[in-house]
């Protein structure tokens, strides 16, 4: 089963720091105009979306290494 994060749209990284970037810069608006809850939830979803893109993400076709059947070299 595919993951959201492991869609053909986000492949090219510029377009995943590119999602995580505008979050990012979205909750820098929302403190500065003084709504610090939207801030919160923006900077939620940008700090999920560098989990998801970078540190978490495997490349498609990219194997588990922790997977048991996968053959031994």
């Amino acid at each position: 089963m595919i993951k959201d994060s492991e869609h053909p749209f986000f492949r090219p990284r510029w377009r995943r720091i590119a999602v995580v970037v505008v979050c990012l810069v979205w909750a820098v608006v929302e403190f500065a105009t003084g709504t610090p809850f939207w801030g919160v939830i923006a900077l939620g979803f940008g700090l999920y979306g560098y989990w998801q893109f970078f540190y978490a993400y495997k490349p498609a076709g990219e194997e588990s290494s922790s997977d048991p059947a996968a053959p031994k070299e």
